[in-house]
């Protein structure tokens, strides 16, 4: 019997073979299909669907999984992450097809967080595009690259909410604010999974980490949280939630715990709150032995943690093997039932069909369509023209930038010339062999009047114990055999032979992403020295930021010109910074997680609530909410970035003042190009409610556009403004919307706005 065929023939006795899912009369189909292959199962194969292994490659943890090939012959596995490539998946998924009982293949998964071999991005660069569509579009090239090379499963997207850039996962999010994590979560599970599943050239997506896991205590990954349950739905549940209306096909637990209960054990979070508020169907995967790493959160043996995850609601084990080790005891004694092990491998077997596997378990290892569809020209020109989008102009004194195309450029910092750190964290199927540098991306861009000297002029770090925790997964601090006042001393002498100095600056790729906590978010004081002699030189410096997490970077913007902030690019950053700093493309990217001036301030994100003391900015001040020592306010706020052009806002104008009821209102304002370059400007729509049942925040992102203006251009941007808009969740967790006075803001940035009021009635 063809290898294909062995798989799907209890489909052929159903007549489903070919059929995609698409609801319905297919939900009947699919469940006629699961309730017959389950009844010929045994309980320890039920099981053993909701074991998810790894043979090692991509792995995030201490443990890997052993005696995989056996246990795939006595279908003790449901899903196998870690290993890509079309021949290397065919040989696993052969072994459970041919050598299993009943033939059930494997589902495989990655985490493809920001690209697959095409790299875009770190998450929180893509965010500050501000464009849905865009993000949306690298979803669907990441799922093509990703099934291409034979994956049916991404763990992705991130959609925690991050207000504390010490933690390192802020770079794997979308930022500070939930409507805007929302409206990205919706377009990369479209992206990923497209209108149809069964489709080879999609994916099944994993929104993660449910829940609250950007609000780690201390910003200290893995660390515990707590917050009340208004902060949850009003603040940190909506993208979760999101992802869900969107259809996301599966969830990923997180590792905190949630109201002193580990997420993954917490039935109110799995069960009350995601399937019966929320309404999710498809299947739940922990984190990477989440279920094990319970015993350390003083929940009990693996017997008893495992019986807790399974009631709480967790479908899937990754790697801790304790469901496989010990539901069947717990189940002998009555910790858990055979109901709950049933449902668990329903959702695992559901999932499986909705991605047409038991039609065809090999439909996504076509050696053909991965030599044809990876790492394109026409992907990678997608992602340079995509990271251009994510850049963020912090500071352009004295028109600094664009550079013109002639002339001497010193080109310096241990990120001018490195591929290694080109991709950021969280790539783990991209080769920094391909990537582009700066140095390249400026060559290839600059043209033959521009000459090119380049000095590496430190290190990203000389801290040798720090360098050595940074660099796990392979050598990204190097650190030269030459003395720092050696290197210094070679990039000053470069400098002072060029017209500008470029110095690219920053972190390298894993000092952000999973694990990489860190007290000091200033950049390294190796090249604060190296960025001290450059501008001591008096040539114009142009600082290009390379970053996982808002740096602190008061010091920087107080004396250096120019500022570009251009997070981890992905495959193509080289040729899109270049691309940027000579003006091929104006940036017009806005931050989306505010830049504290120092650690102190932390956490300070601009949807704060209000005190009964509150700091308004007085010079003499005391017995306000207000430090001694440093302003309230961060160096860059939510939503702020500047342009090689310059945008005039006019006064917010509104349909009516007084509003009753469902009515729909519209908000305009006139935006008109002042400067002498073509260039997109994100408008943003906020709104305060100042008198409230409970204290509101004082004022909330609720839309967003962006537009493209000529110099000289104006253009009026509308916004609809509903009564959806202005709902809360009040103490009793409903939520609804209150009569009273609006405040409708409209401008560049969440500080830098203007004002409208209106009176809406019920």
């Amino acid at each position: 019997m063809k290898t294909a065929m062995k798989a799907s023939y209890l489909l052929a006795g159903l007549g489903l073979i070919g059929l995609p899912f698409t609801g319905g009369a297919q939900d009947a189909k699919m469940n006629a299909f699961v309730t017959n292959l389950m009844a010929k199962m045994t309980m320890e194969e039920k099981i053993g669907q909701l074991n998810l292994v790894t043979p090692g490659g991509a792995v995030t943890g201490a443990v890997v999984s052993e005696g995989v090939e056996d246990k795939l012959r006595k279908g003790l596995v449901g899903g196998m992450f870690g290993i890509t490539g079309p021949e290397k998946i065919r040989k696993a998924q052969e072994l459970a097809v041919n050598q299993s009982r009943l033939h059930i293949p494997l589902l495989f998964g990655l985490d493809v967080i920001h690209g697959h071999k095409t790299v875009f991005p770190i998450p929180l660069g893509l965010s500050c595009s501000w464009d849905t569509a865009l993000i949306g579009r690298s979803a669907r090239t990441a799922a093509i690259e990703a099934s291409a090379d034979g994956l049916d499963w991404a763990y992705s997207p991130m959609v925690d909410i991050g207000r504390d850039p010490r933690w390192g996962r802020v770079s794997e999010g979308s930022g500070e604010d939930s409507w805007l994590g929302a409206a990205i979560a919706r377009a990369m599970v479209k992206g990923y999974q497209g209108n149809d599943l069964t489709r080879n050239d999609v994916v099944m997506a994993c929104v993660k980490h449910f829940a609250l896991y950007g609000a780690a205590e201390g910003g200290r990954d893995y660390n515990t949280t707590d917050m009340s349950r208004i902060k949850m739905y009003e603040h940190y549940l909506p993208p979760y939630k999101a992802a869900v209306e969107a259809g996301v096909g599966s969830v990923m637990s997180s590792f905190n715990d949630v109201d002193g209960v580990p997420a993954t054990a917490n039935k109110w979070l799995m069960t009350d709150l995601l399937r019966k508020q929320w309404g999710f169907k498809g299947f739940v995967v922990t984190d990477y032995t989440a279920i094990s790493e319970m015993m350390a959160h003083g929940l009990g043996d693996l017997k008893q943690v495992s019986a807790s995850a399974l009631n709480a609601g967790i479908d899937m084990d990754m790697v801790a093997e304790g469901f496989l080790g010990t539901l069947q005891q717990s189940l002998a004694s009555g910790k858990v039932t055979k109901q709950q092990i049933e449902t668990a491998c329903r959702r695992v077997l559901e999932a499986k069909y909705k991605l047409g596997l038991f039609a065809d378990p090999y439909r996504r290892l076509d050696v053909q369509r991965a030599s044809q569809l990876i790492l394109t020209d026409a992907h990678r020109a997608q992602a340079r023209a995509t990271a251009a989008r994510s850049f963020v102009l912090l500071k352009n004194q004295g028109q600094v930038l664009p550079l013109q195309k002639k002339g001497t450029v010193a080109l310096v910092g241990p990120l001018a010339d490195n591929h290694r750190n080109m991709l950021g964290t969280w790539s783990v199927s991209g080769d920094f062999d391909k990537s582009i540098t700066v140095r390249q991306g400026i060559e290839n861009v600059a043209g033959n009047d521009v000459q090119i000297l380049y000095a590496r002029g430190a290190n990203i770090s000389d801290d040798t114990v720090f360098a050595k925790k940074v660099n796990v997964f392979g050598k990204e601090i190097e650190i030269d055999s030459r003395s720092a006042d050696e290197m210094v001393k070679e990039a000053v002498e470069t400098a002072k032979k060029a017209d500008v100095v470029v110095a690219v600056l920053g972190e390298a790729a894993d000092m952000s992403g999973e694990s990489s906590s860190r007290t000091d978010i200033n950049i390294p004081g190796n090249q604060r020295a190296l960025l001290e002699a450059l501008l001591a030189t008096g040539k114009p410096v142009v600082l290009v930021l390379f970053n996982g997490r808002p740096l602190t970077l008061e010091w920087e913007h107080a004396h250096v010109p120019a500022i570009l902030d251009a997070w981890f690019g992905g495959t193509e950053a080289g040729n899109a910074i270049a691309d940027v700093l000579f003006g091929n493309y104006n940036p017009g990217g806005k931050v989306t997680a505010s830049f504290p001036r120092n650690v102190g301030q932390i956490p300070v994100y601009y949807n704060h609530k209000n005190t009964g003391r509150p700091y308004n900015g007085e010079a003499e001040s005391k017995f306000k909410s207000n430090y001694l020592d440093a302003p309230n306010d961060p160096l860059y706020p939510f939503g702020y970035g500047l342009s090689y052009t310059s945008f005039a806002y006019g006064d917010v104008q509104l349909s009516t003042t007084k509003a009753t009821g469902n009515a729909t209102v519209t908000a305009s304002v006139t935006v008109t190009n002042t400067g002498k370059y073509a260039g997109e400007e994100v408008v943003q729509l906020y709104i305060a409610d100042p008198v409230a049942s409970i204290a509101r925040p004082v004022k909330e992102l609720r839309g967003f556009q962006k537009v493209l203006l000529q110099p000289g251009e104006t253009k009026t941007v509308s916004f609809p403004v509903t009564t959806s808009l202005l709902k809360f969740y009040n103490t009793n967790l409903k939520y609804d919307w209150e009569p009273g006075e609006f405040i409708i803001q409209i401008g560049t940035n969440s500080r830098d706005v203007k004002s409208a009021s209106i009176s809406w009635d019920k």
